[in-house]
């Protein structure tokens, strides 16, 4: 089962996709300081992590690496959303309480979503 990003993963996780291009750890290690103190070996180390668990993608330039996301966040989420749905023991059972739970925005995007890619049994 495909797990979840820790606190300090998802933080950078969420500055890489919003930066929508290649970052250093030094470029990410500026935009964490604004918010908090955090040492460059901690950054240097989650975003190398990241890679390891193919999150993110490096490249070396000159002595570092720049790295950028490998999928976006939506493809992510929907990665998550299908080891979840696998670890079930009951596929049909959790996709019945998942639907129950959806706001009714939710729902509007899950039925907009089904227009553009219909269930593999109803494609034409």
């Amino acid at each position: 089962m495909m797990r979840g990003l820790g606190e300090l993963e998802s933080t950078i996780m969420d500055h890489m996709w919003a930066r929508r291009r290649p970052a250093s750890v030094r470029e990410v290690l500026e935009e964490l300081r604004r918010d908090r103190g955090i040492a460059y070996t901690t950054v240097m180390t989650v975003m190398d992590k990241l890679h390891t668990k193919g999150l993110l993608r490096r490249e070396a330039v000159g002595r570092a690496y720049v790295y950028e996301p490998v999928s976006s966040r939506e493809a992510y989420t929907a990665d998550l959303m299908r080891s979840a749905l696998a670890g079930s023991g009951n596929q049909a059972a959790a996709l019945v309480h998942f639907l129950e739970r959806l706001t009714p925005e939710e729902a509007t995007a899950l039925e907009t979503a089904l227009q553009v890619v219909p269930p593999r049994g109803q494609r034409s």
